[in-house]
């Protein structure tokens, strides 16, 4: 699948799932404009693309950052092509555990960021009458739920949510707007689980074992490419059928 120099946003692309999508784009072709607030990770990201990419340091969070970071992506690169909405984060917990300060940040960046940085670039695309790929980074979570994850769960249900209902919206532009549903998957977030939880997560998955970041990045590869050039709106889960029943 070959991106041919197409403009590439990809947030949270200093580790995890992010990183791993940014350098699958870059080798795919795309020139990358790699987004997310630790700045030192991020760096080694766009050095690993051989050039294809270049580094731009936002708070997800903040509204005023991901109007600026747009204007910096823009002014560097135009309006582009593919969007994809990686950046995210939690904190396992039993939800009367919870404080309302998580809940803010969990809305604010697993929600809110995709939802406000989306808007911002769609203004530009729309406005230049062009095509794109936006493919939301979501998570099983959101589909199924996941113990000690209730509202992180609830902000991917979300953002599942606001997939399907923007691909209604923008199907008559020719924008294309699908979902990646990552299981558990080997990151550094999976490893900071208690070792009963990650052991019992990975007994549960009929491949018995975890994703690789890599190979979440090749669904988004397909979404980002020609090839799904007729879907939208969908949702895919990478799983290793953990959640096929559902």
């Amino acid at each position: 699948m070959d991106l041919n120099d197409k403009v590439t946003v990809v947030t949270g692309a200093a580790s995890g799932i992010g990183r791993a999508i940014a350098l699958r784009m870059a080798e795919a072709g795309a020139v990358v404009a790699a987004v997310d607030r630790d700045s030192a990770r991020l760096a080694a990201t766009t050095e690993a693309t051989a050039g294809r990419a270049t580094a731009h340091r936002a708070d997800l969070s903040d509204p005023q950052a991901i109007r600026a970071v747009r204007d910096d992506i823009v002014a560097a690169h135009g309006a582009p092509d593919v969007l994809v909405n990686a950046a995210g984060f939690d904190r396992v917990e039993p939800f009367m555990d919870n404080d309302d300060d998580l809940w803010r940040s969990l809305v604010a960046v697993n929600f809110l960021g995709p939802v406000r940085l989306t808007h911002a670039f769609l203004e530009t695309i729309l406005a230049g009458r062009r095509t794109a790929k936006i493919v939301n980074i979501a998570s099983d979570a959101g589909r199924v739920g996941s113990l000690g994850e209730t509202v992180y769960a609830g902000t991917k249900g979300g953002l599942i949510a606001f997939t399907k209902s923007l691909a209604r919206e923008m199907a008559r532009h020719r924008i294309n707007v699908n979902c990646v549903c990552p299981g558990p998957t080997d990151t550094p977030l999976f490893a900071t689980l208690p070792e009963k939880v990650r052991d019992g997560l990975i007994r549960a998955i009929p491949f018995r074992r975890l994703a690789t970041p890599e190979e979440i990045a090749d669904a988004v590869l397909f979404f980002a490419s020609d090839y799904s050039a007729f879907v939208t709106g969908q949702v895919l889960s990478v799983s290793g059928g953990l959640t096929m029943a559902d």
